[in-house]
């Protein structure tokens, strides 16, 4: 997602999803960690340069799932 992006929540990990999957797929639970989700902060756009995002996306080997 975006580094503005106001959709994004995060878990205490850092793992980052959608708001619309967060709540319906994962159902307010991260799969990684069984941990809740809060809103992502914004990382001010004059910071990116410096300090950019993340560019390696980390994935769940079998993928999101409610049962999870």
């Amino acid at each position: 997602m975006p580094p503005d992006s106001i959709e994004a929540v995060i878990c205490t990990f850092e793992c980052t999803f959608c708001q619309s999957c967060a709540s319906g797929i994962l159902d307010n639970q991260c799969p990684n960690c069984g941990g809740n989700f809060s809103p992502r902060p914004i990382r001010p756009a004059l910071l990116l340069g410096k300090y950019p995002a993340s560019t390696k996306r980390v994935l769940k080997a079998g993928g999101c799932s409610a049962n999870s």
